[in-house]
């Protein structure tokens, strides 16, 4: 199947559990004066704004750099993770949904020379895209995209009809402050992926 970009109407799930589970198998692409970077998502978490004691917006919480939560789907939430690791998300769901999934491991599909010279590896291994700041650091993602439009900007997800025969469940990465939202099993990864961040 040809790939064909994601437009508006997918991220408007109002599930955003669901919709981290779809996106994996999706094509990640970034487009640069360097050239271009795809990469197969191979993991994801999800993140309840309202109702996730991990989400940087829980219970509605709104500051500057949580106002691209409230925003509608289908644009990308970029944040400097220890402030130094840009950490790539996708807003999902209606305007005033909070709602997020972040991407935490891809596969190198296209310009991989391009990701390996960014992350100064010689050839293509797990730590190439296998971690959320991996990924940027691979694609070029940076603060600067913070609240880019996914269907109208140099970085779009596509679909080339690609789907995981399983998918493996577990509770998410670094969020022991959620209190009991910490051991819901909101990271989701290709089940046999080579690709993904090293688990639990």
């Amino acid at each position: 199947m040809k790939p064909q970009k994601l437009q508006r109407d997918f991220y408007l799930h109002d599930d955003v559990v669901e919709l981290s589970k779809v996106l994996l198998g999706k094509r990640l692409c970034v487009e640069s004066q360097d050239g271009k970077a795809v990469g197969r998502i191979v993991e994801t978490e999800a993140y309840d704004g309202l109702a996730d004691g991990a989400s940087h917006a829980y219970g509605g919480r709104r500051t500057p750099r949580t106002e691209i939560f409230y925003h509608r789907g289908g644009v990308a939430y970029v944040y400097l993770c220890y402030g130094i690791h840009s950490l790539f998300n996708i807003i999902t769901g209606e305007e005033e949904v909070p709602h997020a999934v972040l991407i935490r491991a891809i596969e190198p599909l296209e310009g991989v020379n391009l990701m390996l010279k960014r992350r100064n590896q010689s050839r293509v291994k797990r730590n190439t895209g296998g971690g959320p700041a991996l990924v940027s650091q691979a694609l070029g993602i940076t603060l600067d995209d913070n609240g880019c439009n996914l269907t109208k900007s140099h970085i779009w997800i596509e679909d080339d009809g690609f789907t995981p025969d399983d998918i493996t469940e577990s509770p998410r990465v670094g969020i022991d402050y959620a209190g009991e939202d910490a051991d819901l099993n909101w990271r989701f990864r290709v089940c046999g992926s080579k690709f993904t961040s090293p688990a639990k």
